[in-house]
């Protein structure tokens, strides 16, 4: 009896962790009207991932900004990019990221390590040139992203 109980749990164990492992890398998606990839979320969940989305964006902005100051204000350039770094990224709702595919968390985390990096490519004092070819190196995969996916609320 014993050994028909340890495989049928071992058998329970390898499909749970089968499921968790294939949600992890699917998330909770669906095919979108466009051919993007839908990400189903909760009202809340959407809003407060399109919130760091805009956050983003004003840290890009930012970045340009500081870039097209008549001397480049390499400072300027340093807090808007460091605003948008992994610090930004470290309260992120675990259940949210269940729900997003892993190209789409992997693209997300790049993103506020290369900002990370952004910054301390500014503090190095960097040229312009240098620094604006990191940012649009991100934001090609801020586009790409835009490209594969959509947020959608699911209630």
């Amino acid at each position: 009896m014993k050994p028909k109980l340890c495989a049928a749990a071992l058998v329970a164990w390898l499909a749970t962790m089968g499921g968790l492992g294939w949600f992890f890398v699917k998330g909770w998606t669906t095919e979108g009207a466009d051919h993007r990839t839908a990400v189903l979320l909760a009202p809340s969940e959407r809003d407060q991932i399109l919130g760091e989305m805009r956050l983003l964006l004003k840290a890009v902005h930012g970045v340009a900004t500081g870039l097209s100051a008549s001397e480049g204000d390499l400072r300027a350039v340093e807090a808007a990019a460091r605003a948008a770094g992994m610090g930004m990224a470290a309260d992120v709702n675990p259940a949210i990221m269940a729900k997003l595919p892993l190209a789409f968390k992997q693209m997300g985390m790049s993103v506020h390590q290369d900002m990370d990096q952004l910054a301390e490519a500014a503090a190095r004092r960097e040229t312009p040139a240098e620094i604006l070819r990191r940012l649009s190196s991100i934001t090609a995969r801020c586009t790409t992203c835009h490209d594969m996916y959509q947020l959608v609320s699911n209630h």
